[in-house]
């Protein structure tokens, strides 16, 4: 076990790095996007002023794969990550110049999924989600890592629709994933998340609302949203399927509780009513607050917040020895509640106005703008 001061002083200095080298690559960038076209301009929902370039993914790359080579632990595993995060990013781009079909965005998913299946990360189980025995995944190891990563990535993606909110939810569950590594003795791991929090937190200082920045800078487009939420499903099973230092698989969930609750139940809906899941809609709960009266900045840290609520009680409750299932069963619960609560838009919005009342005061009126602030990387 490496001295405390050390380690400290080794992680703060990777998520420095990562950070700095993220927010100077966003700059670097700019011109890049405007020559090839990588920009999003206003149009229907979107109520950005200007064309925004969509290069914080490749921004956010820049930073992780520098850090992680200044850490200098090229092993299988992490080659494999940079193989597919690359694959992921690479297509991404190309996703936001060309607006790729959605079966070709999940074929690369799973190429990348395979591709770190490999190097030796997959999920082999789910822990003690039906009782006291850890249940094994067998040979539904491959097809259940490929499922869970489109699920998350794909969360990702859908709640990448308000400045900041996407990069914010995605530095807290890193955050959260690295306190999780820290508590269980997972250094490298630690180290690593370091550098995704470090990376995602360069992007963010430049994508979220702030009063000396009115507007976002950058947009993560869906080469950032497919390399975020990849990253998630992968540190997700670094650190529930390490036998030596187990954190269980249930915890994963709940700290990145939102944006998973959210594309369940709108994935959900459109299958009952016939429609794609990745049919266009304004139902996210993004839309929902910002009808509700949020600013885009409250939505941002209000749904941040909630994240981090859920996520920190979740683990207190594991600390304290709450039998696993009943979290799986509290959880489905509330995906249960937030359907019935949104099968009524009149009756959301007036759950998120008493949610304004309650954390920011009287709402502002909706004047019809700003109902998306930001859609590039996003479904909608």
């Amino acid at each position: 076990m490496p001295g405390s001061n050390d380690l400290a002083l080794r992680i703060g200095l990777l998520f420095a790095f990562a950070a700095t080298m993220s927010f100077v690559a966003v700059w670097l960038l700019q011109p890049v996007a405007r020559r090839f076209g990588l920009l999003d301009h206003p149009a229907g929902r979107k109520d950005h002023a200007q064309p925004t370039p969509t290069t914080g993914g490749l921004a956010i790359l820049v930073g992780i794969l520098l850090a992680m080579a200044l850490g200098n632990h090229w092993t299988p595993i992490r080659i494999g990550f940079c193989a597919s995060a690359v694959l992921l990013v690479v297509v991404g781009v190309l996703d936001d110049l060309f607006d790729l079909r959605w079966w070709l965005r999940i074929l690369v998913q799973c190429l990348a999924v395979w591709l770190i299946f490999l190097s030796g990360v997959a999920a082999e189980h789910v822990g003690q989600m039906f009782g006291a025995k850890t249940t094994g995944l067998g040979a539904w190891q491959l097809p259940f890592t490929m499922f869970a990563t489109a699920g998350v990535i794909n969360a990702i993606n859908m709640v990448d629709g308000v400045d900041g909110l996407a990069g914010g939810v995605v530095l807290a569950t890193f955050c959260m994933f690295d306190a999780a590594a820290l508590y269980s003795g997972n250094f490298q791991l630690a180290e690593q998340l370091a550098v995704f929090a470090g990376a995602v937190l360069g992007f963010w200082l430049l994508n979220m609302r702030f009063p000396w920045q009115p507007r976002a800078r950058v947009f993560m487009g869906n080469a950032g949203s497919a390399l975020l939420g990849f990253a998630i499903a992968w540190a997700s099973f670094r650190l529930t399927q390490n036998g030596a230092h187990p954190v269980t698989p249930i915890l994963a969930p709940w700290l990145v509780a939102t944006p998973l609750m959210d594309c369940v139940v709108l994935i959900g809906r459109r299958l009952l009513h016939g429609h794609s899941p990745f049919h266009a809609d304004r139902n996210h709960m993004h839309h929902l607050m910002l009808d509700a009266g949020f600013t885009p900045a409250e939505v941002a840290v209000t749904l941040i917040a909630i994240n981090v609520v859920l996520g920190g009680a979740a683990s207190v409750a594991l600390l304290e020895k709450l039998p696993q299932p009943a979290l799986v069963l509290t959880y489905v619960a509330m995906c249960f509640a937030y359907f019935w609560l949104t099968a009524s838009r009149r009756r959301a919005v007036a759950f998120f106005a008493w949610l304004h009342r309650l954390l920011h005061g009287s709402p502002r009126k909706p004047d019809g703008k700003g109902l998306t602030a930001q859609t590039a990387g996003g479904e909608d």
